[in-house]
């Protein structure tokens, strides 16, 4: 069941997010539409999160306790494991109905949204003027895609930094529970984190235009990195909590934005170098969503092993000092370091404003070139007919 749930989302996301390329040719409106894209994904997040939250939060699922010492001669521990299991079966049924609501509510919400889309969008078919008659088989726009260094640049460095954050999301729960000890306020400072940043999407958008893409994803990504070594080195407390959670926010919004940004002007850079082989734009798109996905299956991967190895008890009051420190190292140490991996990989992307700039206007020179071609075609044409 989650296999086909995935396949279904993949369906929509790798047409959704490929429709950048076909709605202008402009590269600034391009940015324009990636950034109001990631805007409303954000904010999609943070109504998913908000509803998830106001209907599961209503349930009442208590931590478990350690079990008092045993004591054979009264069978305390025996009666306690019964007495446990009992509420935990009262308490997960509960759980799970909510879940279930939540569910419904956030899926009915993802069909409306789709049927917007796909009523209230169109495509413009002159986007595609240069492409081909006869376009390459998928196999070979697959490989041609695959040998085009910008493009695998890209998506490496987009690779390490999107594990970097989702190992932070996926652990910054369980590390505020536990070893900062607010239990109560964890969904506070996620949806803090959240907030940050669909607010400062618009920011990075000016940001990029204004200073450049490489080198907004090198302040906007790197941001973080003193803030996720501070909230592991000073003692709890919540305002420096929430200060890192903002700061957070506003380096997630530049790791998810601007490497998407940064992907058509990529595909203008393919179009120019292979001219005869259009129409791979679904390929370039696609790959990036599964990179995306696995990033997210390896954080989850990763998270979920060594916790176990730690000896991480499920919805336990209080955890072992190992469990801690993995946590520690899975929202500071683990993130810092593929982000500076990521970093020197987006170092080696070569695509800078004066190739784009240089790449817009080879392109505007192919398509008045075709136009003029084709307005010359038809003239002979009319003639002809006379």
């Amino acid at each position: 069941m989650e296999s086909l749930r995935t396949s279904d989302a993949l369906c929509f996301h790798v047409p959704y997010s490929a429709l950048t390329m076909f709605i202008s040719r402009e590269q600034s409106e391009r940015d324009s539409a990636t950034a109001y894209r990631m805007t409303v994904e954000v904010l999609g997040t943070v109504l998913g999160t908000a509803i998830q939250g106001q209907i599961v939060g209503k349930v009442d699922t208590p931590c478990i306790p350690d079990p008092p010492s045993i004591d054979i001669a009264n069978n305390s521990s025996v009666a306690w494991e019964e007495l446990n299991i009992t509420h935990d079966t009262g308490s997960l049924t509960d759980t799970r109905n909510a879940y279930m609501i939540a569910a419904g509510v956030i899926g009915g919400i993802y069909i409306l949204c789709a049927v917007i889309l796909f009523l209230g969008v169109r495509e413009r078919r002159e986007s595609s003027e240069l492409q081909s008659a006869e376009q390459a088989s998928f196999f070979e726009g697959l490989k041609l895609v695959m040998k085009h260094g910008p493009y695998i640049k890209l998506i490496t460095g987009f690779l390490f930094t999107s594990l970097a954050f989702m190992l932070l999301e996926g652990n910054f729960a369980l590390f505020c529970t536990y070893t900062l000890g607010f239990r109560n306020e964890f969904q506070n400072i996620l949806l803090a984190i959240m907030l940050s940043a669909t607010l400062t999407i618009p920011f990075w958008h000016w940001f990029l235009t204004r200073f450049g893409k490489k080198t907004a994803v090198y302040i906007g990504i790197s941001s973080a990195t003193p803030f996720l070594i501070l909230v592991v080195t000073m003692e709890s407390n919540l305002i420096i909590t929430y200060v890192v959670a903002v700061a957070a926010g506003m380096s997630v919004a530049a790791a998810f934005l601007l490497p998407w940004s940064m992907l058509p002007d990529v595909i203008d850079d393919f179009n120019l170098q292979y001219p005869d082989s259009g129409g791979h734009e679904a390929i370039f798109f696609s790959f990036y969503v599964f990179f995306t996905k696995f990033a997210s299956g390896v954080s989850l991967g990763i998270s979920t092993l060594s916790l176990d190895i730690a000896g991480y008890k499920t919805r336990g009051c209080s955890q072992p000092e190992e469990v801690n420190f993995t946590l520690k190292m899975l929202v500071s140490a683990a993130p810092v370091i593929l982000i500076i991996l990521g970093l020197l990989l987006f170092k080696l992307y070569p695509i800078d404003e004066e190739r784009r700039r240089k790449n817009k206007k080879a392109l505007q020179d192919l398509r008045d070139e075709e136009s003029n071609s084709s307005t010359e075609s038809d003239s002979t044409e009319l003639g002809s007919i006379v």
